[in-house]
């Protein structure tokens, strides 16, 4: 119960990973102050967690009401970034503005809140962005503006752990791989749109990647990879990026539906 009576925000927490981490924090008995733009996953994550989170109606792209959100609170001890914008188009179908708001929701509403979040946090404090593989390996499927928007989020959490460095702050990074069972695939995106090789790679659950996160938070990791495999397909991508490619396309497009909870 290290985050017990300790203060903890979280960016897109009406569903998914989000929600998955806002009920994983209150179980460990934190205060748990949470935003989302979906009217409908508020009220559906506020009969979730029983009112042991408080939950806002928020857009992460309006600088100003970020910012009140976060002075509204005060002291943070725990700030997560995991707000995204889901357009998985390829660049010639995704208008220019659904490709700068992807930027916006996921990359941009991460400078609002940590600058906002600055001058509140406790001492020990930490910022965990939500990262992803797909910033990482390049391979055909995931939306070209998604994938910029996550490695923009890892090199913008590089960087701040750097220039933070010795202020008792933690800054975390979490990439997951594919996580079954969530609106990203039930609405956003099809499984069809992942290639071949994501049905031989185990995926994770939200539950799964808010373990790894508490985890990583009492441990002070700077990197959580949730499944633990993720590191090693990078290395096998930093091989041969082009060989990697070629590989994770043989036979077309996946052929599970991620839709679908993933099985224990």
């Amino acid at each position: 119960m290290f985050l017990s009576n300790r203060t903890c925000l979280v960016t897109g927490g009406g569903a998914g990973i989000g929600l998955a981490l806002v009920r994983a924090f209150a179980a460990q008995g934190a205060r748990v102050h949470a935003c989302d733009i979906s009217a409908d996953n508020i009220a559906q994550a506020e009969k979730a967690t029983r009112g042991r989170a408080i939950f806002d109606r928020l857009d992460v792209t309006d600088s100003s009401a970020v910012t009140d959100w976060i002075d509204g609170v005060g002291q943070v001890d725990v700030l997560v970034n995991n707000a995204a914008y889901i357009r998985w188009l390829d660049v010639t179908e995704m208008s220019v503005a659904e490709a700068e708001r992807t930027m916006r929701t996921g990359f941009e509403s991460c400078v609002y809140t940590i600058k906002a979040a600055l001058p509140h946090l406790g001492d020990g404090a930490h910022i965990v962005n939500i990262g992803s593989s797909a910033g990482r390996v390049l391979v055909p499927g995931p939306s070209a503006a998604y994938a910029a928007m996550k490695a923009a989020v890892e090199t913008y959490t590089v960087k701040l752990r750097h220039e933070l460095a010795g202020s008792g702050t933690h800054v975390m990074l979490v990439r997951p791989g594919t996580v079954a069972g969530t609106q990203f695939f039930g609405r956003h995106v099809p499984s069809q749109r992942l290639p071949r090789i994501a049905d031989f790679l185990p995926p994770t659950s939200p539950e799964r990647v808010a373990a790894a996160v508490l985890r990583g938070l009492e441990r002070r990791r700077d990197t959580v990879d949730v499944p633990a495999y993720l590191p090693l397909l990078y290395r096998m991508y930093g091989l041969s990026p082009s060989l990697f490619r070629w590989t994770a396309t043989l036979g077309g497009p996946a052929r599970h539906d991620y839709s679908l909870p993933r099985r224990r």
